[in-house]
């Protein structure tokens, strides 16, 4: 783990790997509640935690160098606690996904549907969350020419990734399924419906 100034009051914390990002963002969480840390914003990503919004940037460094998660420590789960999301699992991709593992088609859904998902970070669209949770020898390649319209609710695939477009934009992930649940408002509160530690189950429709 090593931290480093970003601008005049952010930290990055650098990470060896989902797990210890995920430790990060659970402990820093833990203490802004706590009164013991002040930023603004504390926003994990595929291999570092930012912290902007950090009025003494200094002072919180030799500070969470001090708080290192404990390994093998149990994560706490955000307040939206665990989501089920019903899915209809029709994607065009199947059969890619299906050859990518060596498997059927019947057996990919059955994969997806005992799987539990985590947000490990959220990004490329509001309200799109990068979910966890598949072994490391499912990641599958995105598509080589990507999609110039992929539909609000599908469901993908794309390396290590599970994920669920929020709104119709172009994109090169795998489809699997689709959903009807919104995930994002910008009127609620949050906007975004899978927010990072979120547990997340892609329940049949």
């Amino acid at each position: 783990m090593r931290i480093r100034p970003v601008g005049a009051h952010a930290l990055l914390i650098d990470c060896a790997d989902a797990d210890q990002v995920e430790a990060w963002r659970a402990e820093l969480w833990r203490r802004r509640e706590r009164g013991e840390l002040t930023a603004v914003e504390i926003v994990p990503a595929a291999t570092t935690v930012l912290l902007d919004g950090v009025p003494d940037p200094a002072t919180a460094a030799a500070r969470i160098a001090a708080w290192p998660p404990r390994p093998g420590a149990p994560r706490t789960e955000a307040a939206a606690g665990l989501v089920e999301v019903p899915v209809t699992y029709d994607g065009e991709d199947l059969p890619l996904v299906a050859e990518h593992w060596g498997v059927d088609v019947p057996a990919v859904v059955d994969q997806l549907l005992r799987t539990p998902f985590r947000v490990a970070f959220c990004g490329f669209a509001p309200g799109f969350a990068y979910l966890t949770g598949l072994p490391a020898e499912l990641a599958v390649p995105r598509l080589s020419t990507p999609r110039s319209r992929v539909p609000a609710g599908s469901v993908a695939l794309a390396g290590p990734y599970a994920g669920i477009y929020p709104a119709a934009s172009p994109g090169g992930w795998l489809l699997v399924g689709r959903t009807a649940m919104g995930l994002f408002d910008v009127h609620a509160d949050p906007p975004a419906r899978l927010t990072p530690g979120t547990r997340v189950r892609l329940v049949a429709a």
